[in-house]
């Protein structure tokens, strides 16, 4: 049986819910046209992010179209491993509307805080502070599960590494924004994972 020709509709069903989840938070983030400095992020930073999303992403829609089309980075997984996949988008979609309500207006692709920005301490924020992340790294890994890619994975491994680098940035603009009040969240959470207490 080709596994593909059950995986390719769930994989186009969870990329359409997650872009109908995130473009209206996107769309209403982005309705104070604010102009924001995204070369604060350091030039390379931002190129080598967009285009490896764009690679990712394109990737994704290709196989979308037509699986034989990514048959060179197929890897060989059994269906229970593809289906994980399927449970991993279910719980992207819930911990993602979690995220963006949470967020709410402050919602950027940058390091750059708007005018209006809030500093965020609620939600899944209140255990971790960069959890759009974790949604999106766990959403590239449920669907390189369900299309059996070795490309996406990678790719979106790599993407992940580079947000987790730039999150540095993003943070001393945060600490310059709002100073101490920072600085104690920041020491009460974890960056993409809960803090153990010991």
């Amino acid at each position: 049986m080709n596994l593909d020709a059950t995986f390719r509709p769930l994989v186009i069903a969870g990329f359409v819910v997650v872009v109908l989840i995130a473009l209206p938070f996107r769309l209403k983030s982005q309705a104070t046209r604010e102009k924001l400095d995204r070369t604060q992020e350091g030039i390379a930073m931002m190129i080598v992010l967009r285009l490896g999303g764009l690679a990712v992403w394109a990737s994704v829609m290709v196989y979308m179209i037509d699986p034989a089309l990514m048959a060179w980075s197929a890897v060989p997984l059994p269906a229970n491993a593809r289906w994980t996949g399927v449970g991993l988008t279910i719980l992207t979609v819930a911990l993602l509307i979690w995220t963006l309500r949470s967020l709410g207006p402050n919602l950027t692709d940058t390091v750059v805080t708007r005018a209006a920005h809030t500093l965020v301490t609620n939600g899944p924020y209140r255990w971790v502070r960069h959890p759009f992340y974790g949604c999106m790294a766990l959403f590239v890994l449920s669907i390189a599960l369900m299309m059996a890619n070795w490309f996406v994975i990678v790719g979106g491994g790599i993407m992940f590494a580079l947000l987790a680098i730039r999150s540095h940035t993003e943070e001393q603009k945060l600490l310059e924004r709002f100073g101490e009040a920072y600085r104690v969240y920041r020491a009460s959470t974890g960056r993409f994972l809960p803090r153990i207490p010991v």
